[in-house]
């Protein structure tokens, strides 16, 4: 068992059952059925169901097995490929939600013949055990991207796809000489979207932000467009910040929408982690 005790920090066991494990401490976890654990302590949690809920990570998924976002995981199963270039590496999707990047990063890195470990945290259980589903090669956890329940230097590689960053989580657990990746949106990213919510649309910031342990090393542009219509458009709604941010009036003007058409970007940021 490769994730660690969330309470002290302990390596974890497989039980006799192999239905849980438990650390030396006593620390007991059952795997739920669909294959993942439940590593969020009480006092680590900010709510009594955190992160996003069922019908948020449903409409996720819908939108996303649509292939409306593939060209983003196609450039991040590329960018990945080429920064591990050992056999078996070690993998953390951190704030991995419903499991799409996750699945299919897994399967291009098995296709190429890697016998890679992969692990994926997010704070929603409704996200994790979709995700536990999808990609049953992949090793879930509920846990906090805060205080991810992983030993120390244990990962070749850390993704973050548009989850919240959390730099001195992030390279305690980077090994000295791997990776981080983080995607970012650019900065006419959905702006055909805000052009509806909002009466003053404006772009997202693009800026370089250095992270102590690691080494900023290159910025990777994916850019595309989208024409949406019917629940597809609600469904990216669902999945973004916007559906909280957004007053009434906004999204009262976006349900009596049936078409959108909207630039879509990413960035992925590549940093190095230092050796030193």
């Amino acid at each position: 068992m490769y994730f660690t005790c969330p309470i002290c920090n302990k390596n974890l066991y497989y039980t006799n059952s192999n239905c849980s494990v438990a650390c030396e401490n006593g620390h007991c976890f059952d795997f739920a059925k669909e294959g993942y654990l439940y590593l969020l302590p009480p006092n680590k949690k900010h709510s009594k169901d955190p992160g996003d809920d069922k019908e948020m990570v449903a409409a996720r998924r819908r939108f996303l097995a649509g292939g409306h976002y593939q060209l983003f995981s196609d450039a991040l199963n590329t960018l990945a490929a080429k920064l591990l270039n050992i056999q078996s590496p070690i993998l953390v999707d951190a704030g991995c939600g419903e499991g799409y990047y996750t699945e299919r990063l897994a399967q291009s890195l098995q296709s190429a013949g890697k016998a890679m470990s992969f692990f994926g945290c997010d704070i929603s259980k409704s996200a994790v055990r979709m995700a536990a589903k999808a990609a049953p090669d992949v090793s879930f956890a509920v846990a906090s991207s805060f205080s991810l329940p992983l030993p120390d230097a244990c990962a070749d590689l850390l993704v973050d796809v548009f989850a919240p960053v959390v730099p001195e989580e992030f390279c305690r657990i980077v090994k000295p000489g791997g990776y981080f990746i983080l995607a970012v949106p650019s900065a006419k990213h959905l702006f055909g979207l805000k052009e509806i919510l909002y009466d003053a649309p404006y772009e997202n910031e693009e800026k370089d932000t250095d992270y102590t342990g690691f080494q900023f090393t290159e910025r990777v542009p994916v850019r595309g467009a989208l024409h949406l219509t019917g629940r597809d458009v609600q469904d990216l709604f669902s999945m973004t910040p916007y559906f909280w941010k957004t007053p009434k009036e906004g999204s009262k003007k976006l349900e009596a929408v049936s078409e959108l058409t909207t630039e879509i970007g990413f960035d992925f940021l590549v940093y190095k982690r230092e050796t030193t």
